[in-house]
């Protein structure tokens, strides 16, 4: 009886300290990340609503976000004009201008992005950037995704990261989210309805829209998929009203462009609570001096492929590493013969 007596006691301390955590203001930011990470994975989304109320979780959902861009883009101000040069603005200038010896199509670079690691890969030719897909979309069994490692591979990508999102019941799926626009035609279409699109038209700028796909190949798109935020239009950034940053923290991956047209993919590391705000993603972007930019995928689709290496870390929701990287249907790449692929 007095085991038993203890079990209680014992349980309810696990119960008392359990509830304060989850409700008490002391821990407020371990709540919102809570809610966060459960509405930003979806599938786990009921977890959230398990414990907090719709208004909780709308509050923490606009706090982590990021606001609208009041800016239509203008591609007459990218030239582009990625030659060599013999001065720089500055020393992140000098930093993707100044080629590798012997590699006149890529550089790679370290960079901090707040204080997770990151990867930059700085792509001089934006004629080469082109949309990366799986194999098949909406297979019976999922067949169609692959990793950015096989999809480079296969497509002959020398750099490659992934792209878009998918319908996820938990273990991932190749039916891509939205449109998926290839050589300018739509080859994915499971709406009608404008949407946020990230590609690249035919004179090679990265064009951020929302439209639909079919008035984004008419406004000269070739390779575009569907995600966002936007990040940067036209050098203007977000105007966050508060500290947050815009989503909660996560493994990141973005895209964006410079004025005179070099092509930047960024990649963190990170899982799905620890890794950069959007607003460190694009402090790091605007120091490389992007003027365009558009947030992708991330947490575990988190993916950096170059000459065959994946070369960042992968980690699932539960902080493990998922060796090889996850399977997606979407990426951008960099292709240096097209016709080969």
């Amino acid at each position: 009886m007095k085991k038993l007596t203890i079990t209680f006691v014992v349980l309810d301390i696990i119960v008392a300290i359990c509830f304060f955590v989850v409700y008490s203001p002391v821990f407020e930011n371990l709540q919102n990340t809570i809610i966060s990470t459960a509405t930003v994975t979806k599938t786990h989304g009921y977890i959230a609503h398990v414990f907090y109320s719709d208004k909780r979780i709308k509050e923490v959902t606009a706090l982590n976000s990021v606001p609208e861009i009041d800016e239509k883009i203008d591609l007459n101000q990218v030239v582009i004009d990625t030659k060599p040069r013999e001065s720089y603005d500055n020393e992140y200038d000098e930093a993707i201008l100044t080629r590798d010896a012997g590699n006149e199509d890529y550089k790679y670079i370290k960079v901090k992005v707040g204080k997770y690691d990151g990867h930059l890969v700085a792509i001089y030719d934006p004629s080469k950037v082109h949309i990366l897909t799986g194999k098949k979309f909406n297979t019976s069994n999922s067949a169609g995704k692959e990793t950015v490692l096989k999809m480079t591979k296969r497509l002959n990508a020398v750099v490659g990261i992934n792209g878009g999102g998918f319908v996820d019941y938990g273990y991932g799926s190749d039916i891509p989210i939205g449109y998926v626009i290839k050589d300018g035609k739509v080859i994915w279409s499971p709406t009608s309805k404008q949407t946020d699109l990230i590609g690249f038209t035919n004179d090679n700028k990265l064009l951020l829209v929302h439209a639909t796909g079919e008035e984004a190949v008419e406004m000269g798109m070739r390779d575009a998929l569907q995600f966002g935020p936007f990040l940067m239009i036209n050098g203007e950034r977000p105007d966050f009203k508060d500290s947050a940053g815009g989503f909660s923290r996560a493994a990141r991956v973005a895209i964006a462009q410079r004025k005179d047209g070099i092509v930047l993919f960024l990649v963190t590391e990170g899982t799905h609570t620890a890794g950069p705000n959007m607003k460190e993603v694009i402090d790091t972007l605007e120091l490389y001096g992007a003027y365009n930019a558009a947030n992708l995928d991330g947490g575990t689709s988190t993916q950096l492929v170059i000459k065959g290496k994946l070369i960042n870390h992968p980690k699932n929701i539960m902080g493990q590493t998922v060796t090889g990287g996850r399977g997606i249907v979407t990426g951008w790449g960099l292709i240096l013969d097209k016709d080969a692929s």
